[in-house]
């Protein structure tokens, strides 16, 4: 198997003490449905639940996007695991002794540039910790924080340090451990000097936000100027371990809560975050000063399903927020977007009134996204004039007439006509009429931008499988579906048909079938499929296995599946031969001719037989 140096008996031993229902309902909400359990999948947006888990099979399978495995795999996707860092987990969750030091990842399969990235960001991190903390050029810096609300344990849990205004004090000491100063250029820590040779450090005199991935890994800077200096935040630039448009400030560790909640903040500032999570707010993120993007949504997905924006209340926070809405409903989300009076930021909200007043008033009041479109439209007519009233109760009806739940329509229709005193009934009409007209346009042939079912986790929506599928693809399926819970009829395919398998996925699964049950080991799915250790093929057998293998099997059926798929093999040679045979004919070769065909006749011969 392809499970390296793990061994078979270390992957059953896991495998025993997890339930893959307990494993996917950390992340999944199930539900029961007979012998299976369904919910939204994970991996790509839906409205309609085809992400199922089978308990007895100890599997998952997506009907939507083709995502299947076991426990393990489910580890690796959701989490972004390698094998062995599941494996780890696992263990460490169930206090098992494996009795053997996996270790992780070796470095030959990773990056070695990344992984001296990695090293040199620590270093940079705790130097800037360092010289914030126990240095008189970092004094200033810390009587900036101290002024901003900042004590020493929110200083320590976010890592805040401080760049030296010297041009090269990291830059030396970089060299000083044998850092390659050209990779440090290339991974965003230093600049190279545009005459003559030598670097100097990226951020100078500022207060050093670090940035973390979702495991904790430092991989970028956001620098504050103190001063008049401009930009006032600089931020890394996009390198091999740091890309803006997915990374999100504090996930590393917002993560438990927002996984316990099922619910995410997302702020615009380092500092929005920070005094949040002093006033208790610890599921808060931040986009860095960038606007949300579908990679962003990507993350936050997997996370929770539940948004609350908390922009500043400023008109560019709330045309940011506005502009959020789509494309995290899109994901799947439900949004709630906070309000914060007086144009103020959350940081200054806290600040000036308080952590109990911002939970309460803010987070806790949060507006439903359609809600806050009506008020986000509403302050661009002048409602006091019947002409701007009645042309917002057009634009709001048009937003209503979006809401897919007929009672939450009903609910903000009531709620405009009795404010702006319409009859509900004329209301109602009125709102059935754009619905009505807006289905017109969509059937006149206007296509959606995007499926529902859009991409996530790079996993492309499933291909419609034809409603009518070759006899030996169905055969093969069949075949295999039987193959993986019996070893005597395996080894019975391996002796008849061996790899004749006419699909080469089905023909890689068939191997691995082979030589799982080859090795003696008794029909355990969850196992086998952990130890195939390729996604595709990990899906595959997923599917397959969802089919059952209760086909009143019986040594006619298994022989009925191993003829229906020889004889495709059979009937391709015989159209590639008669092929062969017209082009030898027509360029004079007669004898090259006669033999194909008796070639021919001996493949038919075969065919009838079979």
């Amino acid at each position: 198997m392809s499970n390296g140096r793990i061994p078979e008996e270390v992957i059953e031993k896991v495998l025993k003490h997890h339930d893959i229902v307990d494993v996917v309902g950390r992340y999944v909400h199930l539900s029961k449905q007979g012998h299976y359990m369904k919910g939204l999948c994970p991996f790509h947006s839906e409205k309609t639940p085809s992400f199922t888990v089978t308990p007895e099979k100890q599997i998952y399978h997506c009907y939507g996007c083709g995502a299947g495995g076991g426990a393990i795999r489910f580890l690796m996707e959701i989490e972004g695991f390698t094998f062995i860092e599941a494996i780890n987990q696992m263990a460490a969750e169930a206090n098992l002794d494996l009795g053997i030091d996996l270790g992780s990842d070796t470095p030959s399969q990773q990056n070695p540039e990344k992984v001296k990235l990695y090293e040199a960001y620590e270093f940079t991190g705790k130097l800037y910790q360092h010289i914030l903390k126990n240095t008189e050029q970092g004094k200033q810096a810390m009587e900036y924080l101290r002024s901003r609300g900042l004590n020493d344990k929110l200083i320590d849990t976010f890592g805040i340090g401080y760049a030296p205004s010297n041009w090269d004090t990291l830059a030396q000491l970089l060299e000083k451990r044998q850092y390659a100063l050209p990779l440090m250029e290339k991974g965003g820590l230093l600049s190279a000097r545009q005459e003559g040779q030598g670097y100097f450090d990226k951020f100078r005199d500022r207060i050093m936000f670090p940035i973390h991935d979702w495991k904790g890994r430092l991989i970028a800077f956001a620098g504050r100027a103190m001063g008049e200096a401009q930009p006032k935040y600089l931020n890394s630039p996009e390198t091999m371990l740091f890309h803006k448009s997915k990374s999100l400030y504090n996930m590393h560790l917002a993560r438990p809560q927002i996984r316990k909640l099922q619910q995410i903040v997302v702020f615009e500032g380092y500092m929005d975050v920070i005094k949040a999570w002093d006033a208790g707010i610890t599921n808060g993120v931040a986009t860095m000063g960038t606007a949300l993007t579908e990679e962003h949504t990507d993350v936050i997905r997997k996370q929770a399903d539940q948004v609350t924006v908390a922009y500043d209340g400023d008109s560019a926070g709330q045309n940011a927020a506005y502009k959020s809405i789509p494309i995290l409903e899109q994901a799947g989300c439900v949004v709630k977007i906070a309000m914060i009076p007086n144009a103020q930021d959350p940081d200054d909200f806290i600040t000036q009134h308080g952590s109990e007043r911002f939970v309460r008033e803010v987070i806790e009041n949060a507006v439903p996204s359609i809600k806050y479109k009506l008020l986000y439209f509403r302050k661009n007519f002048k409602l006091q004039e019947d002409g701007e009233k009645l042309r917002y109760m057009q634009q709001a009806l048009k937003i209503i007439a979006d809401i897919t739940s007929p009672i939450e329509r009903e609910h903000y229709v009531r709620e405009l006509s009795t404010e702006f005193r319409y009859s509900f009934e004329t209301t109602l009409q009125n709102l059935n009429e754009i619905r009505l007209q807006a289905e017109k346009s969509s059937n006149s042939g206007d296509n959606k931008a995007k499926a529902w079912n859009n991409v996530r986790n790079e996993r492309t929506p499933r291909e419609q499988t034809p409603s009518l599928l070759p006899a030996y693809y169905n055969a093969e399926r069949q075949l295999l579906a039987i193959m993986l819970f019996d070893a005597d009829i395996t080894l019975y395919v391996e002796r008849n048909l061996g790899d004749q398998f006419n699909v080469d996925a089905h023909n890689a699964l068939a191997a691995y079938l082979y030589a799982y049950f080859g090795q003696g080991y008794e029909p355990n799915f969850s196992s086998f499929i952990a130890m195939l250790q390729e996604e595709e093929l990990e899906g595959l057998a997923s599917s397959i296995a969802m089919m059952g293998n209760s086909h009143g099997v019986n040594g006619q059926v298994i022989d009925d599946c191993i003829r229906t798929i020889k004889k495709y093999k059979l009937q391709e040679s015989i159209k590639q031969k008669t092929e062969e045979m017209i082009v030898a004919e027509r360029s004079g070769d007669l004898k090259m001719a006669g033999q194909i065909g008796n070639e021919i006749t001996s493949l038919v011969k075969q065919l009838k037989s079979s």
